[in-house]
């Protein structure tokens, strides 16, 4: 009676699909469809009908379908009872999502690396957004992808998606010459060339890449670190220009501070001999600045109203002095030194 109540099934339907689910099969007590079968597809589905290892319908279309099979009601299972129930007239009905598929979460598996064009250092850029698909030829579809699965997720795509989108997106940053601080203004035009890039190969497989959005990026670790350490160097060269010091002499200022502090590596003698020697340094770029100051300007040339002082002023060097103490250039002895000359000029 379980048989015969069976066979007495005859309507099919994809009833409250999940929402993750690309393809699903149907089934209902085996692979048996009768005679006159009825198929209900209901609004944003599709169905294949695959009947002994072949597609032979495909249903994309809402509506009410009748279905004929070799199998005949109650007969096929007398013919079952005598091979185990086991029928002759395989089918399958693969029910799909045709209904477009919107704002699906993409991010990028590992990071991108490119050079800089600027400080030609190696970029790790990750990248994540949306995109949205719809399956535009189901049996290729079928065929290439889902291949017989029984069932199918949306999440699959995304696995296809990001196994391609990686390659394209490295050789547009390759050869666009974008530095690390341009990116961001041109997400739109990297996430356009990737989608270009990539939408041939997804026809090939049956669906459609309806758009692709590039909503954030970040850099990896490494990345990170040198442009933390590019910061902080942009913004000590802007102070040391204020002072009028330029890179060179800033780092033998450093270097001379940094063995004077060593007291494994100095005796006090070389200490006093590194300070006199900072303190002349020091000098030479007073002079420097005083003598750029003494240079007559043009007949001609108008004094601005809001004109710098010049570099001889005694309180522009104090300002300078206490800029070289606050950055760790000179001690706390050197810079009292220098302070009583300076006031002394008073």
């Amino acid at each position: 009676m379980s048989l015969l109540s069976g066979q007495l099934r005859s309507v099919i339907e994809w009833a409250a699909p999940g929402p993750d689910i690309l393809f699903e099969r149907w089934t209902d007590s085996g692979d048996e469809i009768k005679n006159a079968s009825k198929l209900i597809v209901g609004p944003g589905q599709g169905c294949l009908f695959v009947y002994e290892g072949k597609v032979e319908g495909v249903f994309t279309e809402e509506g009410l379908y009748n279905l004929e099979t070799g199998n005949v009601p109650f007969w096929t299972n007398i013919k079952n009872a005598l091979y185990n129930f086991e029928s002759y007239h395989k089918v399958g009905l693969f029910f799909f999502r045709k209904a477009d598929l919107l704002n699906q979460r993409w991010g990028t598996p590992s990071p991108i690396t490119y050079v800089d064009p600027h400080y030609k250092f190696p970029v790790g850029l990750g990248a994540f957004g949306n995109f949205s698909f719809r399956i535009a030829q189901p049996v290729e579809f079928f065929r290439q992808v889902v291949a017989g699965a029984p069932v199918y997720p949306v999440r699959d795509i995304q696995k296809v998606l990001l196994s391609r989108i990686t390659q394209p997106m490295s050789d547009y940053l390759a050869n666009a010459s974008f530095g690390y601080t341009e990116i961001d203004k041109h997400r739109n035009a990297i996430a356009a060339f990737s989608k270009d890039a990539v939408s041939p190969i997804f026809q090939t497989l049956g669906f459609q890449l309806l758009d692709l959005n590039i909503e954030g990026t970040r850099f990896d670790e490494a990345t990170q670190e040198r442009i933390g350490r590019i910061s902080d160097m942009t913004a000590e060269a802007q102070a040391l220009k204020a002072l009028g010091i330029d890179y060179v002499q800033h780092q033998q200022l450093q270097a001379m501070r940094d063995m004077a502090r060593n007291e494994g590596q100095a005796n006090p003698g070389m200490q006093m001999g590194m300070g006199m020697e900072m303190g002349r340094m020091f000098g030479q770029m007073m002079n420097q600045q005083t003598q750029a100051a003494a240079q007559p300007a043009p007949a001609n040339a108008a004094t601005p109203a809001n004109a710098a002082p010049p570099a001889d002023d005694p309180m522009e060097k104090l300002a300078k002095l206490k800029k070289l103490f606050d950055m760790g250039l000179i001690n706390e002895q050197e810079y009292a030194t220098k302070k009583q000359e300076i006031l002394a000029q008073l």
